[in-house]
């Protein structure tokens, strides 16, 4: 099974929000609010869920996607969910 660090994860979510979403590259930072810093809407985070789901083979629960406010919220429960087959 295939581990992915933080920066990893941070670095193929960068790729689909400035190659998929057209967001700009600079805007795309750990701190960033997705909704009111990057302009998404519910089906741009759903298309990333299912972008990360495919970059890691991992589902995220509809509770764990509510919890998410930025990119880093993403890139850590990407990575707890990675973590729990430990």
């Amino acid at each position: 099974m295939a581990k992915f660090t933080k920066e990893e994860i941070f670095e193929e979510l960068k790729t689909i929000l400035v190659e998929e979403l057209e967001i700009a590259e600079a805007s795309v930072t750990g701190e960033a609010n997705l909704f009111a810093d990057l302009d998404l809407d519910s089906i741009d985070a759903v298309d990333i869920a299912v972008r990360m789901q495919k970059f890691t083979d991992k589902k995220l629960t509809p509770e764990q996607f509510k919890e998410i406010r930025t990119v880093n919220d993403v890139v850590d429960a990407v990575f707890a969910l990675l973590s729990e087959d430990d």
